[in-house]
């Protein structure tokens, strides 16, 4: 078990973001209920630091929390590659799939027992009673019995779900809820994902958010963002001249050093060509094989290119199907006809540095004519979010919380079924041959994530939850 090191960020930062008048309604909202924590610390737990949607929202929810004078923790627990080949199945399952086709069974359920077991030794030495714990996910739902009888007050958030229930969904459900009846609330992105195993009463709606003053997020130049990919090798030429620079969390000026490791049958896409980008992680979820397919047998604009980007598969230890998954992308990508393959490029970004890798992700949205997330099934899709704050045209899938983002035909393009390559064709020539539409698109989507989908919302949802929960029989004891 790790504690993760939180900065602490001025929230008055935040300001020039988002305005005077949302800043000082965010700073009057949660001022009672920043007040009833008390000298309580909130600790977060999950299963990595970096590497996907939730460590990046506890990265900078948190350090904003520190900055309101709020003692806020992150703890990441351990585990062996046969628990995490289980949680991975369990993620699969509550999607809706079968994932590795596993069972999930008294012998499955010893194992994540005994697993968590070692990590709970570790966290009872730390946390107190009275404390505010939030389970994340799968992986920390056996926690939560053995932390509710310490005495802290237990949230178990759960970023995933389906689209429908059906017998896979449910068996996933039935191994995780044996655990969670202790946990005084859970916390859900769609109202949707809430399976008939839990106390609807206990359950609370929170969307995700982005922070627009992240590595990943903040304003960068069109110069800065070549700059960076040229340095990167994820596209050649430019004009040279801009700096491969960005802004660290601590207000320090950093330079990109590190290549991402390119599959391109002739070199990486010159600078100047248009561009279609998908970014996330290699998950047949995502259905990178499906972009692939779709951009090469549906879009006949020979004048664009597609990049396929996600991070250095050995960087992310909680996904063990990421190498299989990039192995069959690569596969489908040698298999593509050779005038269309010199078109389509594959990029393992650099995990070495987290906030490096944010800003290799930040220029690559912003430098794309089109970003993409045709996901077969999604929690809510943080890529889709950073796109839409970029001002980016999407074409995304109608599932999960993407379809609680993208309006289609007003904030982006919407795919009805995530299988129809001939209806993703159709809606990258959509915007490729309508510039304006596009333009007007990225704007409105823009606009959509500053009002909904800012930390200000996310953060005080948070508070809101913490300052309802009172303290359990061994915390009044205590």
């Amino acid at each position: 078990m790790n504690e993760v090191r939180i900065p602490t960020i001025p929230v008055e930062q935040f300001e020039r973001a988002v305005g005077r008048e949302v800043f000082e309604r965010f700073l009057a909202r949660t001022a009672e209920t920043r007040k009833s924590l008390g000298s309580s610390t909130v600790w977060h737990i999950n299963t990595t630091a970096q590497g996907g949607g939730v460590a990046e929202m506890l990265v900078s929810l948190l350090a904003y929390a520190r900055g309101l004078d709020m003692d806020m923790r992150w703890l990441v627990i351990d585990g062996d590659p046969v628990f995490f080949d289980l949680t991975k199945r369990i993620h699969n399952n509550l999607h809706g799939h079968e994932g590795d086709g596993g069972d999930l069974c008294e012998k499955e359920h010893q194992h994540y027992e005994a697993t968590l077991a070692g990590n709970i030794k570790k966290l009872l030495a730390v946390i107190q009673p009275g404390d505010v714990v939030v389970c994340h996910d799968p992986q920390t739902a056996g926690l939560v019995p053995a932390l509710a009888s310490h005495g802290a007050k237990i949230v178990w958030r759960c970023h995933i779900g389906p689209d429908r229930f059906n017998d896979t969904v449910s068996r996933a459900w039935d191994f995780l809820s044996r655990y969670l009846g202790s946990a005084q609330r859970y916390i859900f992105t769609r109202r949707a994902f809430i399976p008939p195993q839990l106390d609807e009463t206990k359950c609370v709606i929170i969307p995700p958010s982005i922070d627009p003053l992240s590595c990943k997020n903040q304003p960068m130049t069109a110069e800065a963002a070549e700059a960076i990919l040229v340095k990167t090798g994820i596209v050649h030429g430019g004009n040279g001249q801009g700096k491969p620079e960005f802004v660290r969390e601590d207000g320090s000026i950093a330079t990109v050093k590190r290549r991402a490791e390119m599959t391109s049958l002739e070199g990486p896409p010159s600078f100047d060509r248009p561009l279609v980008v998908q970014v996330s992680r290699w998950d047949s979820l995502k259905d990178p094989v499906g972009v692939m397919k779709g951009f090469a047998e549906h879009l006949d604009h020979e004048e664009a290119s597609l990049i396929l980007a996600g991070p250095n598969v050995s960087a992310v230890a909680d996904d063990p199907e990421g190498l299989q998954v990039l192995q069959d992308v690569e596969d489908a990508w040698g298999e593509l006809p050779v005038s269309v393959r010199r078109r389509v490029h594959l990029a393992c970004l650099p995990m070495d540095d987290r906030e490096e890798n944010a800003a290799i992700v930040n220029a690559l949205q912003r430098h794309a004519t089109i970003v993409v997330q045709k996901s077969l099934q999604e929690g809510f899709g943080l890529t889709v979010t950073e796109a839409m704050w970029k001002s980016k045209p999407m074409v995304a899938t109608r599932v999960g919380g993407i379809q609680d983002q993208i309006e289609s035909g007003v904030h982006g393009l919407l795919i009805d079924n995530p299988t129809d390559l001939a209806a993703f064709g159709e809606a990258l020539k959509r915007f490729l041959n309508d510039p304006a539409f596009a333009q007007k698109a990225g704007e409105a989507a823009h606009a959509r994530v500053k009002d909904e989908f800012l930390f200000t919302r996310h953060l005080r949802q948070y508070l809101e939850v913490f300052a309802e929960l009172e303290p359990n029989h061994r915390a009044q004891v205590a």
